[in-house]
């Protein structure tokens, strides 16, 4: 006897020898045991998922010599004739090669002509949504009402292009694609009865190459027998199928998550020796990392598609999450980058090289719910931005105007003359300028002395001053006591001791570049504006941070110093931000306690507390030890205080717009409408003009 080939051997000969389609198998078995059969059923889905084998079946089941049954004998001459292919009232049609109206024509007359052998005379077309218009049309009628003894079954595997009046006239069943685990888990079944040695990762290989069709899988698991001399092993399936080897993704991945370059490239070595498809391998690290950050939102829900779910669960619990975002993203890039790379290979080189070089840093530890004080370091205790001479304590007192210092000239286009400022002009000090580039060092400038200005000949409308009223309170308190809204009280002097302050075992190399999604705050002695005017740095505006809620309570006492030392600090982009929505609870020795609102806290990690803290060094010119806990503040912050101004000033300028004499007389005479998206206060269309 000649060979037969494992999908026609193992086809399915009854209902309960079906792997998968519970869903379909459930509504047929029902309707054959209470008889209430339909004249034409409609099976969809993708090749190989069972759709004439199903048909099959029920031609058994309705024909059986025992009766019409869910559970065919499958010994009578009837189920055999059908298991080989010759029962003559089964007439299998392929509609693919059989396409014009006379071939239907055709078979409608010999419609009308009762069963030779069974009960039921069954026409089984296949891919009948390749017959032809006229076909269709000849069709509806005995599609319709045909003779009781005839029972049509038709499948497609593209449903969508049958005409809507054949599908009302069917019972449509779809047919779903077969997950990997399932193809193995059956695959693991016949080799098992065939005896053929096998290995479980060659069969995952097999399972995903399917591609959810069964048949597909028989028929490589066929070959994998052939090429591999009677065994089915991995290295052999995966040289067969031109494959990469999953194991050698979670190789790059561990390079990455250890930061070793040299393993890294080592890594990418090897898979160079495979010849592989690089785009691929960069789609393949896309998959894993999904299903690792699937792993790290929701464990439950990773899938064994790959057979690999220990090892992503290992992955997701090893990298942060802020890091597989990012990698994500930085693949996506490269994919679309590829073909503009000089080679393949180079071009996912230098992808892996953007990730380990740009990869988030100081992460591990962030965010928590309340973060240990950081420690110092040598690095920072040499800082000339961080002097330690000054010993004496500093306190923090009442505010005073700051005078604007212009920057030093840049050779690029001349900057636009700063505004003059009616206060007196004190020494110069350093000023500290971030630089939004991973590779360079805050950098300490020495502005150069700011040039006579012309008054502005505009009249530009200033804010009448508020008279402050002042109440004693004591000189430190880790949570201070209610006062009314309208009292604001001012704080008394604090002694700050000098702390030194650098992270352990932190580079300045590793910072991760500051975010563009925060302007640099610019705020007075009056007035603190949230958003900062970026013109000057040439990057695109970015969207602005939502208002902040109001504070439950007014800043006394060292939360009013915080909002008056935030407005002096040389911070912006993300520390700012963190700063911004900060609050001072405490000042206890060498130690600064803040509380930061949780809402905040997606923006916080040990770098941004760093910078922080080099800030408040800098400025007094002594070092602290900061804690920063995300604990939400009572007492407002300067975020809050900005909001809080901007919204007076928003309702002063709309009570100045309707109480306008000129306004009224519009809206009375001329049925005026005003605007209030419209409204803006005056020093916000002057800030924007300039």
């Amino acid at each position: 006897m000649s060979y037969q080939v494992l999908a026609r051997k193992w086809r399915p000969r009854s209902f309960r020898e079906m792997v998968g389609q519970t869903h379909v198998l459930k509504a047929l078995i029902n309707a054959l045991d209470n008889q209430r059969l339909h004249h034409a059923y409609l099976f969809t889905g993708t090749r190989g998922v069972g759709k004439t084998t199903i048909a099959r079946i029920i031609a058994k089941c309705v024909n059986c010599e025992t009766g019409i049954t869910s559970t065919p004998c499958g010994e009578c001459s009837v189920c055999r004739e059908i298991d080989e292919g010759r029962f003559v009232d089964l007439i299998e049609i392929d509609a693919a090669s059989r396409t014009k109206v006379e071939d239907t024509r055709e078979l409608l007359d010999n419609v009308q002509y009762a069963p030779s052998r069974g009960r039921f005379k069954v026409y089984l077309i296949d891919e009948v949504h390749m017959l032809s218009s006229h076909s269709f049309n000849a069709l509806l009628k005995t599609l319709e009402e045909p003779p009781p003894y005839v029972k049509f079954i038709l499948a497609t595997t593209d449903p969508q292009k049958l005409p809507a009046t054949i599908l009302s006239r069917c019972l449509q069943f779809s047919l779903k694609n077969m997950t990997p685990e399932r193809v193995v888990e059956h695959l693991s079944h016949v080799l098992g009865a065939e005896n053929v040695p096998y290995e479980d990762d060659a069969l995952w290989l097999l399972g995903r190459a399917a591609d959810g069709s069964m048949r597909d899988a028989m028929s490589l698991t066929d070959q994998a027998i052939a090429f591999g001399e009677g065994k089915v092993l991995a290295a052999d399936v995966r040289a067969m199928l031109g494959t990469l080897d999953h194991g050698q993704v979670y190789g790059v991945l561990q390079a990455l998550l250890e930061g070793d370059a040299r393993a890294l490239l080592e890594a990418v070595r090897h898979l160079a020796e495979q010849g592989p498809d690089w785009n691929g391998v960069l789609s393949e690290m896309l998959n894993v990392l999904h299903r690792v950050a699937v792993a790290q939102a929701l464990p439950d829900a990773v899938d064994n598609g790959h057979g690999d779910r220990d090892r992503v669960l290992a992955v997701a619990q090893a990298l942060p999450a802020e890091d597989v975002q990012f990698y994500y993203q930085m693949g996506l890039i490269g994919r679309r980058d590829l073909p503009l790379a000089p080679d393949p290979r180079s071009g996912f080189e230098m992808v892996l090289l953007r990730m380990l070089a740009f990869r988030p840093a100081d992460t591990g530890d962030a965010p928590r719910p309340v973060l240990k004080p950081v420690g110092t370091s040598q690095a920072t205790a040499e800082s000339p931005q961080a002097p330690a001479t000054a010993t004496a304590p500093v306190a923090i007192a009442a505010p005073a105007p700051v005078p604007v210092v212009a920057p030093a000239p840049a050779p690029a286009p001349a900057p636009k003359p700063p505004e003059a400022v009616p206060a007196p002009a004190p020494e110069p000090t350093p000023v500290v300028e971030e630089v939004d580039l991973p590779w360079n060092e805050p950098k300490a400038i020495e502005p150069s002395p700011a040039p006579a200005v012309e008054p502005d000949p505009l009249p530009v409308p200033t804010e009448e001053p508020v008279l402050d009223v002042v109440a004693e309170q004591p000189a430190l308190t880790p949570m201070p006591t209610p006062v009314p809204a309208s009292v604001v009280p001012a704080a008394p002097e604090v002694d700050l001791p000098p702390v030194e302050y650098v992270p352990a075992g932190m580079d300045r190399d590793d910072e991760p570049p500051l975010d563009e999604d925060y302007y640099e705050p610019d705020i007075d002695s009056a007035s603190y504006s949230y958003l900062d005017d970026l013109a000057s740095e040439s990057v695109p505006e970015p969207t602005p941070e939502p208002e902040p809620l109001p504070a439950s309570m007014p800043a006394t006492g060292l939360a009013l110093q915080w909002l008056e030392l935030f407005s002096k600090l040389p911070i912006s982009g993300m520390t700012g931000s963190i700063a911004a929505n900060c609050s001072l609870i405490a000042v206890d020795g060498d130690h600064w306690l803040l509380h930061l609102d949780p809402a905040h806290s997606a923006l916080f990690n040990s770098t941004q507390q760093r910078r922080l803290n080099d800030a408040l060094n800098q400025y007094h010119g002594r070092t602290l030890t900061l804690t920063i806990e995300l604990i939400r503040p009572e007492q407002e912050t300067p975020a809050q205080a900005a909001a809080r101004r901007r919204a007076e000033r928003q309702g002063e300028a709309e009570a100045s717009i309707h109480g306008d004499p000129f306004i009224q007389q519009m809206i009375r005479q001329f049925g005026a409408v005003v605007r209030e998206d419209t409204i803006e206060p005056v020093e916000a269309l002057v800030s924007q003009s300039q």
